[in-house]
């Protein structure tokens, strides 16, 4: 286990804080008037989400988390549970409380293939691709006219999620989607 120190404390590490893996998603090291610099970071727990502003000052260091990452499946979602098994290794299956990974389950499908972060050889959070291919199970029809909304309508897409589209979108199409801003990108495929 790495030790880092406090201006190694840099985005996208990993770090482990009071016991906990954290991803360092900023920082910024400075120096106030004749005082030693300090690294001003923001860290958010792996699983909770939650974020921390916590400055290191440049007598500190942490542990950098050993982080693996294992392929796994998405199975599905019942009763406040998201469930995944590892590809490969269809018997080790896990579960994650839904509301810690709802905003990634939305756009999976069944038997999508996800990268899970494990810390200690214990599944912390899901990671799923910046862009997604998905079909669109129902679209309104566009009305002649309608133009007034800017020219969007909201669309249904197969994994339950609801994306904002132009008007030209039809039931069946695939659409590319941003997850990370949850945005239509690209029609990839017409019905």
């Amino acid at each position: 286990m790495a030790i880092l120190s406090y201006n190694e404390i840099l985005q996208k590490k990993v770090i482990v804080y009071n016991g906990d893996p954290y991803k360092v998603i900023s920082s910024h090291i400075f120096r106030m008037q004749q005082r030693k610099p300090v690294n001003q970071t923001k860290l958010q727990h792996l699983v909770s989400g939650k974020v921390l502003e916590i400055s290191f000052h440049q007598n500190e260091s942490v542990p950098e988390a050993d982080i693996d990452t294992m392929e796994a499946t998405y199975l599905y979602t019942n009763r406040g549970e998201s469930w995944f098994a590892e590809t490969g290794n269809p018997k080790n299956r896990f579960s994650f409380p839904e509301e810690m990974v709802a905003d990634k389950v939305k756009w999976l499908v069944q038997n999508s293939p996800v990268e899970v972060f494990t810390y200690n050889e214990k599944p912390m959070t899901v990671d799923i691709p910046v862009k997604i291919d998905l079909k669109v199970v129902d679209a309104p029809p566009a009305v002649k006219g309608d133009t007034a909304t800017g020219g969007t309508k909201q669309v249904t897409l197969e994994s339950g999620a609801t994306v904002l589209t132009p008007l030209f979108i039809n039931e069946g199409d695939i659409l590319r989607i941003n997850t990370e801003l949850g945005e239509y990108v690209e029609r990839m495929e017409k019905a």
